[in-house]
């Protein structure tokens, strides 16, 4: 079939329907049996280093700077008081974080080289499973240990337990502390998130875990648990935005908040709580120019959220998908401190990763200007893809591949696509009754394998309109990321990178050329897993083309890991 392909190749629109049709039958042939998967997920280890990796290729010097991932790492932890912990979920595998430094030529007429370390930070962790013998934190998805009985559960209820944030990097953040002493004396800590109000704090240069902080710390308002993985960036300014959920009170009550890069101060945009709001799991939003706009998933939470604290697990406590339940969307002003100043809904569905989000002026029959804003995520239709990344799944266990993708036919229901959502700003308050009726349109959707999963664009139009999104794609030969797509979401086409069989890419990461005009005109840096030879590589692709300038060959397994950060070299 011509989406099997390696190399570099183009589809267009009119090739979606056949497409879709070819990563299906992929699935439905059991393709995952052809594709080796272990060394992304078993026995990973820390290389703390720095280790020179080799150079193929050409990797350039204006990339120069710190590639900074973080993920999942191991899949199970030996010699605990029970035996063997086996962990169930990839998302609660024990955070692992990674450093790619990439070093310009000393002269001209040199070469690039690359160096990388890593490093696990949730020693704490470990060392309770080990004395404990099972997990007591709470987790994503980490299946109940059935020797631990019911009086040792509810125990549980009310431990604390130690984080093993494992999701998203955040370098240089707004009103983060500055590592004391050593090398990284004048740089900020590096700060790991994950749907968690609790951030860990590493020494970027050593990637050694220095401390832990709550959003508590940054406003007092902020004392919910819960947050959101991905926090949003003004590419101008700097300012980082998340929101904080709170469990306490007659309603969950959800706090969107913006840190000022000048100096870490802490405002408060709305606070948002009722019957319409219910507490719901929720892992990226949107901003724009002038809004942050937040969607309330149909993924809501049991028992008002409470029911985390019994199952001691996230994907446990969520209540059946019901395709009858809508998101519920809520825009709120981010300039003027006029709060929420919209609120529509959209058919049931959920989303791990937002897009992008931008505003558009237009004007009506009668010549009044509008202004409308546009939100674009990787979208399903429903949540089994949570189901999917059990690490049985993932590694066919047991059969629990087929179990799964083909008894109970995730292979459909995970069907991914980019789904764009456009909704008119009202010119006037939103009475009650409007708040309940207002809907947002779905005007343009690419499904996959056109689109894949964890996106990237220029970061410089971080809420503003944009042409391009590069995502792991998957084609079907393998259950999550067996390729890298560059997706034009104006001409629906699509230009694929693929691999030999077995090379699983993680997120592309997109360094802009200093100077350039074009949206295109830079690098995508990947890691790629080879799992035949159980080795990995940065990958640097042309982000024009998607043609290969160069790698840096590991001669170990790198984790993939789930997303990350690229810091430039600063230019004296």
């Amino acid at each position: 079939m011509a989406l099997n392909r390696e190399g570099i190749f183009s589809r267009t629109v009119e090739d979606q329907e056949n497409d879709i049709k070819a990563r299906q039958s992929n699935f439905e042939d059991q393709a995952w049996k052809q594709w080796p998967a272990k060394a992304q997920f078993e026995g990973l280890e820390e290389h703390r280093g720095p280790i020179q990796l080799t150079v193929k290729g050409s990797i350039p010097a204006w990339a120069a700077g710190s590639l900074f991932r973080t993920g999942p790492g191991l899949d199970r932890v030996e010699g605990t008081s029970r035996g063997t912990h086996m962990i169930s979920h990839w998302f609660d595998g024990i955070a692992h974080s990674h450093r790619f430094d990439i070093i310009p030529p000393e002269s001209s007429g040199g070469s690039t080289s690359v160096v990388y370390s890593s490093r696990r930070h949730s020693d704490a962790l470990v060392a309770e499973i080990k004395e404990k013998g099972w997990q007591t934190s709470i987790s994503f998805a980490q299946r109940a240990d059935p020797c631990v009985g019911i009086f040792g559960k509810m125990m549980t209820v009310f431990t604390s337990g130690k984080s093993n944030n494992n999701v998203a990097v955040v370098p240089d953040m707004p009103g983060g502390d500055v590592v004391k002493g050593g090398e990284s004396s004048k740089e900020k800590a590096l700060y790991v998130l994950t749907d968690s109000a609790a951030l860990s704090k590493l020494d970027p240069k050593t990637l050694e875990p220095i401390g832990e902080a709550r959003q508590q710390s940054l406003h007092p308002s902020l004392k919910g648990p819960i947050s959101c993985a991905h926090s949003q960036r003004d590419p101008e300014t700097g300012d980082l935005f998340n929101y904080n959920l709170d469990l306490g009170g007659r309603f969950p009550t959800y706090r969107v908040f913006r840190v000022n890069a000048k100096d870490g101060s802490v405002d408060i945009l709305a606070t948002i709580s009722g019957n319409d709001y219910p507490a719901a799991y929720m892992h990226s939003f949107f901003i724009t120019e002038n809004y942050v706009v937040l969607c309330v998933q149909s993924t809501h939470y049991a028992w008002s959220g409470m029911k985390i604290l019994w199952e001691r697990n996230i994907l446990d406590a969520m209540k059946p998908f019901d395709k009858s339940v809508p998101c519920k969307w809520a825009v709120i002003d981010r300039r003027q401190g006029k709060g929420v100043v919209a609120e529509f809904s959209t058919p049931a569905g959920f989303f791990f990763h937002s897009v992008n989000a931008f505003e558009e002026q237009v004007k009506d029959e009668s010549g009044n200007s509008h202004t409308e804003v546009c939100m674009d995520a990787i979208s399903y239709n429903n949540a089994d893809i949570m189901q999917v990344f059990y690490y049985d799944v993932l590694l066919d266990r047991n059969d629990a591949t087929k179990k799964n993708m083909l008894d109970k036919q995730f292979y459909k229901t995970m069907q991914q696509r980019l789904s764009r959502y456009r909704f008119r700003i009202p010119s006037k308050q939103q009475s009650k009754e409007e708040k309940a009726s207002a809907v947002a349109k779905e005007v343009l959707t690419i499904p996959g394998p056109h689109i894949g999963e964890l996106p990237t664009i220029h970061p410089a139009l971080n809420g503003k309109p944009y042409r391009y999104v590069y995502t792991t794609n998957n084609r079907g030969l393998y259950i999550f990321a067996d390729s890298l797509a560059k997706t034009d979401v104006t001409t629906q086409g699509v230009l694929i990178w693929s691999g030999p069989r077995g090379h699983s890419p993680g997120e592309p990461i997109f360094v802009a050329r200093p100077g350039g005009t074009d949206e295109d005109d830079g690098v995508l840096l990947s890691v790629v897993v080879d799992g035949t030879l159980e080795k990995s590589y940065l990958l640097c692709l042309d982000a024009r083309t998607m043609e290969e300038l160069g790698r840096a060959e590991a001669d170990f397994a790198i984790p993939m890991g789930l997303h990350g950060a690229h810091q430039a070299k600063v230019r004296l």
